[in-house]
């Protein structure tokens, strides 16, 4: 067996050849194949930070071009990251739009059956 170290984009890996047997044409011989090396957890995205008193606020936007199917979230409403503050109807699909992180809704900036774009402020949170 001979081991041999094969960088790709970067990434180095460890590769054992084993020889099985002689072959007559290089090309027909059998390759095991490269042993991965273990990937590293991908880093995960900063947390945003909840905006100090006055400091503004966080917009919630679409993500998708539809139309607002229902307005889940009131002004005034405490929610968590991943709650819904809007479903829109994108593609004949409903597609929530969540709340980025924990705060309050500051205002609902939508309304049943208004057409957005990607982009679109939908509400606005503290």
């Amino acid at each position: 067996m001979k081991s041999y170290t094969i960088t790709v984009n970067g990434t180095a890996y460890e590769v054992t050849v084993e020889e099985t047997g002689s072959v007559s044409t290089p090309a027909a011989a059998p390759v095991a194949a490269p042993k991965a090396a273990p990937k590293a957890a991908p880093k995960a995205a900063p947390k945003a930070a909840a905006p100090a008193a006055g400091a503004g606020a966080v917009k919630v936007t679409a993500s998708v071009p539809g139309k607002v199917l229902k307005v889940v979230a009131s002004a005034g409403q405490a929610v968590k990251a991943g709650d819904n503050i809007v479903i829109l109807e994108s593609m004949k699909m409903e597609i929530p739009v969540v709340a980025p992180q924990d705060g309050t809704v500051a205002s609902i900036d939508t309304s049943e059956g208004a057409s957005v774009e990607n982009g679109d402020t939908l509400a606005t949170m503290n």
